[in-house]
C-alpha cells in the first residue's frame, strides 16, 4: 500500500493526466500575468503622479526578480548535472549545519531503502528505479553526492524567500519611518506663519547657549567625548527628531544652498530624497550576494554564528543613530563657538565632515547593508521552519531562536522609526545638496533647455567654420567671436539676457517665482565652488 502511494506520488507527466497538466499550467500563467499587470500598473500610477524615483524603484524591483527568475532556472536545469558531482565521505560529513545521530549515515540499497537523517529520526524512502540516480551513482563509486536534486530545490527556495524578505523589510521600513515623519508636514507649514517669522526675526539678539536647539544638544556633559556619545546614545529612544532640529537644520540648509527669503519646502524635498534613497536599498548588490554565500559557509553546527550575526544588524543601528545625534550635538556646539549671541535663528553650517570618511552617503550604505542582514535573519527562519518544521535541528536550542526573533523585530522598530528619521533630516547638512533640491518637472525642463542650447550652438559653430573657410582672411576675428560665445554663461545671463536664444533653442524655461529661486541659488553654488549632486 505504501510502495503503491510512494509510486503514484513519483509519477512523470507521461504517466499524469493531461487535464491535471494543463490546470497546472494554467494557474502559474494566471499568477504570473496577474502579477506582471500589478507592476505594470503600479508603474503607470507612478509616471502620472511623477513619481520618478519610486518608478525607477519599481524597475530596480523587476531586475531582482529578473535575477532570480535566473538563478532558479540555473539550479532547476542543472541540479541533475551538480547531484552527480561525487566528493569523498569525510568531506561530505565535515562541517554540517546540523548534529549527526549516529556515527555513519549509509544507504541500505539492498533494502531497497534511502535513509534519511533528521531531527525526528530515521526515515526511510522507497527507491524508485528510475529516479534519484544520483545517489546510486555517487553510491557504486564509495562516495557521496557534492548536492542532492532535492537540495538544490530547497536552496533555490530559500534564494527567492531571502530577497522577497529584502523587499518586504525595505518597503516596511520606508513606509513606517515616512509615517514617523508626516508631522514634518505641519511643522514645514509653520514656517509659512507670522509667529514663525516674529519668533526668528533677524534683528532680534539671543545669547546661543538660550536657544532651544543649544539646551537640547549643549550642556556640561557634552564637553567630553565619551559623555558626548553616551548622551547621545540614549537622546535617539526619546524624541530624536525634534521639532526644533527639524527647524533649525531647515533654516541652515535655505540660508547656505539658497537664498534666505526662499518659499523652499524643505519637507518635500526631503520626501523626494527619501525616494531616491529607495530605489537603491531596494536591489541586492552583487557584495550581498557574496555575503549569503559566506553567512552559508559558516552556518555550521556548534559555532552559533547566526546568534552573533543577529546582534550585527543592532550594532549598526545603534552606533548610526548616535552618530546623527552626535552630529546635530556639534553643530550646536560650533554655532556657539562662533557666536556667543545670535541675529534671529541658530545658523548651523552644513559640511561633510561631520560624518564618516566625510562621505553622508556612507551612511545609505551603512542602512542598506543593515536591512539586508535583518531580513537574511528572518528570511533564514521563515524557510527552516516551513521546510523542514519548528523542531529541525536548525530549532534545537529555542532560547537562541527566540533571541533571534526578538532582535530581527527590535532592529526593525529602532530602524524605521528612530534612525531612518535621523538619516533623512541629518544627511542633508552634508556640503552639497541632492538633486532632488530641484522639482522633477524644474530638471526635466532644465534638461530640455540645455539639450536645446548646445544644439542650437552646435549649428552656430559649423556654421562659423564654414565661413572661416569661404573668408579665411576673417577668420581670426570669427575665432574670437565663436570661442567667446562657449565661455559658460551665468545663470543670471540664462534669466535675463538670453531670453530670446532659449525661446530659439528649445523649450521656455519656467518663469515662476519658485523657479527663479532655485536658479538663484545654483548660482550661488556654482560661485562658491560647489558642485550639484
Amino acid at each position: 500500500m505504501a510502495a503503491g502511494e510512494e509510486a503514484s506520488t513519483s509519477r512523470s507527466l507521461q504517466e499524469t493526466p493531461t487535464w491535471a497538466v494543463a490546470t497546472v499550467c494554467f494557474v502559474f500563467i494566471s499568477l504570473s500575468i496577474i502579477i506582471e499587470y500589478l507592476i505594470h500598473r503600479i508603474s503607470n500610477w507612478l509616471k502620472r503622479r511623477r513619481k520618478i524615483a519610486l518608478f525607477d524603484a519599481v524597475e530596480k524591483l523587476k531586475s531582482v526578480l529578473m535575477v532570480l527568475g535566473f538563478m532558479s532556472l540555473i539550479l532547476t536545469v542543472s541540479r541533475s548535472f551538480i547531484s552527480k558531482i561525487c566528493i569523498p565521505n569525510k568531506v561530505a560529513n565535515s562541517m554540517l549545519p546540523c548534529r549527526k545521530t549516529l556515527d555513519s549515515i549509509r544507504t541500505t540499497q539492498d533494502l531497497g531503502y534511502d535513509q534519511i537523517w533528521s531531527v525526528h529520526g530515521l526515515h526511510e524512502r522507497k527507491l524508485d528505479d528510475d529516479e534519484n540516480v544520483s545517489p546510486e551513482y555517487c553510491d557504486s563509486k564509495g562516495k557521496t553526492s557534492l548536492i542532492s536534486e532535492e537540495g538544490a530545490n530547497q536552496l533555490s527556495i530559500f534564494i527567492f524567500v531571502l530577497a522577497a524578505m529584502q523587499i518586504v523589510y525595505t518597503v516596511l521600513t520606508m513606509a513606517l519611518g515616512r509615517a514617523k515623519m508626516r508631522r514634518w508636514k505641519t511643522w514645514e507649514k509653520e514656517t509659512r506663519t507670522v509667529e514663525y517669522q516674529a519668533a526668528n526675526d533677524p534683528n532680534r539678539f539671543r545669547i546661543t547657549r538660550q536657544t532651544t536647539f543649544a539646551q537640547r544638544h549643549i550642556n556640561q556633559c557634552t564637553d567630553a567625548s565619551i559623555l558626548l556619545w553616551t548622551k547621545c546614545f540614549f537622546q535617539q529612544f526619546f524624541n530624536s527628531v525634534a521639532k526644533v532640529d527639524f527647524l533649525t537644520l531647515r533654516h541652515g540648509f535655505v540660508a547656505t544652498h539658497l537664498s534666505v527669503d526662499s518659499s523652499f519646502n524643505f519637507q518635500k524635498y526631503i520626501q523626494r530624497s527619501l525616494e531616491d534613497d529607495f530605489k537603491i536599498i531596494v536591489g541586492i548588490s552583487p557584495f550581498m550576494w557574496f555575503l549569503v554565500v559566506i553567512f552559508l559557509l559558516v552556518d555550521v553546527h556548534g559555532w552559533n554564528v547566526y546568534l552573533w550575526v543577529s546582534f550585527l544588524p543592532l550594532t549598526i543601528v545603534l552606533i548610526m543613530g548616535t552618530k546623527l545625534q552626535v552630529i546635530l550635538a556639534k553643530m550646536a556646539h560650533r554655532v556657539e563657538d562662533q557666536n556667543s549671541v545670535i541675529q534671529g535663528a541658530p545658523l548651523v553650517q552644513p559640511n561633510d565632515n561631520f560624518f564618516w570618511f566625510n562621505n553622508p552617503k556612507f551612511v545609505l550604505t551603512l542602512l542598506h547593508y543593515t536591512l539586508f542582514m535583518n531580513a537574511f535573519e528572518v528570511a533564514f527562519f521563515v524557510w527552516v521552519t516551513t521546510q523542514y518544521g519548528i523542531k529541525s535541528c536548525y530549532h534545537e536550542n529555542r532560547e537562541i531562536i527566540a533571541i533571534r526573533v526578538v532582535l530581527a523585530v527590535t532592529v526593525q522598530v529602532i530602524c524605521s522609526y528612530v534612525t531612518l528619521p535621523l538619516y533623512a533630516l541629518v544627511t542633508q547638512m552634508g556640503s552639497n545638496f541632492k538633486k532632488a533640491v530641484l522639482e522633477e518637472q524644474t530638471t526635466n525642463a532644465i534638461k530640455q533647455w540645455h539639450a536645446g542650447v548646445k544644439l542650437k550652438r552646435k549649428k552656430q559653430r559649423l556654421s562659423s567654420q564654414a565661413a572661416a573657410d569661404d573668408f579665411p582672411e576673417n577668420s581670426t576675428t570669427i575665432s574670437t567671436v565663436d570661442s567667446s560665445s562657449h565661455q559658460p554663461p551665468t545663470l543670471a545671463s540664462f534669466e535675463i539676457g538670453s531670453a530670446l536664444e532659449i525661446q530659439e533653442a528649445g523649450p521656455a524655461m519656467p518663469t515662476s517665482v519658485a523657479v527663479e529661486i532655485q536658479m538663484a541659488s545654483m548660482e550661488k553654488k556654482l560661485e562658491r565652488g560647489y558642485r550639484v549632486i
